[in-house]
């Protein structure tokens, strides 16, 4: 019963955080003095096809009417109309009718374009594969590599390779992702292209010439992969090293080393199964932000996934692409928060009770 109000809390934050990053996007986007309907035609466009196209778009109603259209389209429980338009629209299934509108139950629905008048659950569904093979890539880099050297960094404390994992791992924390992708891109993409041969930029698919068909360039995830992952590195060598020191120091290490067991068993047996615990919550959490900071990394490596979807749906003013983009992002965010929460409460139930 504890562990059902837990949840039941924990999802009720996370549906209050969904409609408050709604509430918030709407009216920073909506707010903004840039006229979305005169994008959709050019600058050159009279002003009578400009309010036809507001009127059409639902740009001439009140904000806070905008937002609540906007909520009953994206929430999954909803009132609408009983007509065969909606019915076509939402492909709803009905729960409780009442006069002319109906209670009903669907997926949620992101709208169209403004730009190109397709689904916006359809745009986000190309282009999310992309951005999580990306982020699952550099969180995987960032883990193996990072858990790597805090195991070496620890075993040489104060030794010059755990004074240089140090160092590095605090630079490579602080430096933003951007910054890290274009050094890499320039260095790696463009100077060192004849020895890497690695593009500078390119999305992970692309349309085969001869045969019109979807193909995978695996090679176009490596540099974007390990600019995203640079920060995870950082983040688990520092935590990997302070969490194995801890636990080398504990009682029982000393008593497995004074029973004559060898090196192998006493740090990867014993030491690191215990240490990496707070290595793989970490992990856990990071993966959602990869998925946000996949956003400027795919911009400077023309990485075709949501993030380069969004940063252009931005630029050309698409209102419904940019909702729809942040408003999954959010979504990752809160599920991940929501599963490790309730991780830890199966396998620490005072979290239940202390919460």
């Amino acid at each position: 019963m504890h562990l059902l109000q837990f949840f039941l809390k924990r999802l009720a934050y996370g549906i209050l955080v969904l409609v408050l990053v709604v509430v918030i996007v709407l009216s920073i986007i909506y707010l903004a003095p840039v006229n979305a309907a005169r994008l959709t035609f050019g600058q050159n466009a009279d002003a009578a096809m400009v309010e036809q196209k507001k009127k059409e778009l639902g740009l001439d109603k009140p904000l806070r009417t905008q937002f609540r259209l906007y909520l009953n389209d994206v929430s999954p429980l909803s009132i609408h109309e009983n007509t065969t338009y909606n019915q076509q629209k939402y492909k709803y299934l009905k729960l409780i009718p009442f006069g002319q509108r109906v209670f009903v139950l669907k997926f949620p629905h992101l709208r169209e374009s403004f730009q190109t008048g397709r689904k916006v659950s359809d745009m986000l569904w190309e282009a999310i594969p992309a951005t999580v093979i990306l982020a699952a890539t550099a969180m995987f880099f960032g883990v193996l590599i990072g858990v790597i050297l805090g195991i070496i960094a620890s075993l040489k404390q104060y030794s010059w390779f755990d004074n240089l994992a140090v160092i590095t791992s605090t630079f490579g924390y602080s430096l933003p992702s951007y910054v890290t992708g274009i050094i890499i891109a320039i260095i790696f993409g463009y100077y060192l292209k004849d020895w890497t041969g690695l593009n500078i930029q390119g999305g992970l698919t692309d349309i085969d010439n001869f045969t019109g068909e979807r193909v995978f360039i695996w090679k176009n995830l490596i540099l974007p992969a390990i600019a995203l992952g640079i920060r995870p590195v950082a983040l688990i060598t520092q935590l990997t090293r302070s969490s194995m020191l801890d636990v080398l120091n504990e009682d029982y290490i000393r008593t497995a080393r004074a029973k004559g067991l060898s090196f192998y068993k006493v740090v990867f047996k014993h030491a690191l199964r215990n240490a990496l615990n707070p290595v793989l919550t970490a992990a856990s959490g990071w993966f959602a932000s990869l998925l946000a900071g996949a956003f400027f990394v795919e911009k400077v490596f023309n990485f075709n996934g949501l993030g380069l979807l969004t940063i252009n749906a931005l630029v050309n003013y698409d209102l419904p692409v940019v909702l729809g983009a942040v408003l999954f992002s959010a979504f990752i965010f809160v599920l991940i928060n929501l599963l490790v929460d309730m991780l830890y409460a199966l396998l620490d139930p005072r979290v239940v009770v202390g919460k």
